[in-house]
């Protein structure tokens, strides 16, 4: 739930380009030394939070997507910025600035990943920054589980649940969520790139407030209590077009979409006849991703999510040697199975005009995160 800044602050160059070194060389103790050596000159935790670790992290992702770091890299990095977050919070600057609140906090949030989404450092990072703006916090980290967060909720009576997700797909998951936490009569602010440009989706899937990022959503808990949420209510209020049943036939029949698709695809694509099991295996999962978040357009009736997915794909898979172009039987075979879905196959002629004209740096709705190395479809 953090809006990450393109650049860290210019004012930290010289601990920036060290912190930087440190993380994606694997040395969590130079990246500690770094960060802690900031706050020790007098950098406030929030700034060092939010310009330097959060537009760090971007980058770890632009690094990846451009094949400058592998996998195995950037969960590395990303592992030590979590860390060193957590050293931060251990900081007697950290330490002091937050047991001042610690007699009397603002309220409790309980702050939570979706079932299913493991970016975890967006809500470390929210956690880190509320707990500094006097709120106590409850942080139950990545992919928690809705009966496990609703229990918690009603054991800790928080007066708000903020929830993250990065990845688009984890929006029906969220919106589950939503709609169970304010069932127990707690409102819910969301944040993270999941809910896409501006936060669309937020108010569609029926939250009572969106954040862009960390700082913004400390001011509008200060601003006062959310509004009360709504009454239980199902998914279909909120999303009519659910009614169509695409959605729901598409996600009770994706496995058997992608095992037809692979079966097909040495006939449109055929390189493949040279693949290894690795890549055959890499190959069923990304005609998973592509049914994936065409479900979650389907879901929220979006274009442009899986427009952005399938133009971002292309970029990802360009950066590694495959032919964008390895994209298109894959949709193909999608189409021919999906004739009679309207919508999904408006989608999937959408997406493949997108894969044919890519428009450059596009991004989709979240990071796909595993289309990489090597793996084609």
């Amino acid at each position: 739930m953090i809006h990450i800044a393109e650049e860290p602050s210019a004012g930290l160059g010289d601990r920036t380009k060290v912190l930087w070194e440190a993380i994606v060389g694997g040395d969590e103790y130079a990246a500690a030394d770094a960060a802690t050596a900031a706050l020790d000159e007098g950098t406030d935790a929030e700034t060092l939070l939010l310009e330097v670790i959060a537009p760090l992290q971007a980058r770890v992702g632009r690094e990846w997507a451009a094949n400058r770091l592998t996998v195995a890299q950037e969960h590395t990095a990303t592992a030590i910025n979590e860390r060193v977050i957590g050293t931060l919070a251990h900081h007697p600057a950290v330490r002091g600035a937050t047991e001042r609140h610690r007699g009397a906090p603002r309220g409790r949030v309980a702050v939570a990943c979706i079932d299913g989404e493991w970016h975890a450092l967006p809500a470390r990072i929210l956690a880190e920054v509320l707990r500094l703006h006097g709120w106590q916090v409850d942080y139950l980290g990545a992919q928690v589980p809705t009966p496990h967060l609703i229990s918690h909720v009603h054991r800790t009576n928080p007066g708000v649940v903020a929830l993250s997700s990065s990845i688009a797909t984890r929006l029906p998951a969220a919106h589950a969520a939503i709609t169970a936490c304010q069932a127990t009569g707690t409102p819910v602010m969301v944040g993270g790139a999941a809910y896409g440009p501006g936060g669309r989706y937020a108010s569609l899937l029926g939250a009572d407030a969106w954040a862009p990022d960390a700082r913004a959503a400390a001011v509008r808990l200060a601003e006062g209590p959310l509004p009360q949420p709504p009454p239980v209510h199902q998914a279909v209020d909120d999303l009519p077009h659910l009614a169509d049943q695409e959605y729901t036939h598409i996600t009770r029949t994706a496995p058997a979409l992608v095992r037809h698709v692979l079966a097909e695809m040495q006939a449109r694509f055929p390189a493949m006849a040279d693949y290894t099991d690795r890549q055959r295996r890499h190959t069923a999962e990304d005609i998973a991703h592509i049914v994936d978040f065409l479900g979650a357009a389907l879901y929220v009736d979006d274009p442009d999510l899986f427009t952005g997915f399938a133009a971002w794909t292309a970029g990802i898979l360009a950066a590694r040697g495959v032919p964008a172009h390895s994209l298109l039987p894959a949709m193909d075979l999608l189409a021919e199975q999906l004739v009679d879905y309207p919508r999904a196959a408006d989608l999937l002629s959408r997406a493949r005009d997108a894969v044919r004209s890519p428009l450059p740096g596009g991004t989709p709705s979240g990071n796909a995160g595993d289309i990489a190395e090597g793996k084609a479809v």
